[in-house]
């Protein structure tokens, strides 16, 4: 399979020339082209990043808390109920 027929997208990135230097040489050590560098090197970040931006941390306090609030009653404040018993004549009609 050709490159072109890989591609689905392009990407087109300016770096001064001490950046291009670094870059270059980072991948020449890794014994690949600055391309596949700069493309593994990015995906790598983005999936770190993503990963710690979608994942929800909180101490074993905070956890506590919450799993109660989810295995609690559940009481709706004057306004859900008001939505619900809204909600259940309209699905009667």
């Amino acid at each position: 399979m050709t490159v072109t027929a890989r591609c689905a997208a392009r990407f087109d990135l300016m770096m001064d020339a001490e950046e291009k230097d670094v870059i270059s040489r980072a991948a020449a050590a890794m014994g690949t082209t600055m391309a596949a560098f700069v493309r593994t090197a990015a995906k790598e970040k983005a999936r770190e990043l993503l990963d710690r931006e979608l994942r929800v941390t909180m101490s074993a306090r905070d956890f506590e808390d919450f799993s109660a609030a989810l295995n609690g009653s559940f009481a709706p404040n004057a306004a859900l109920q008001k939505a619900m018993n809204k909600a259940r004549e309209i699905k009667r009609a």
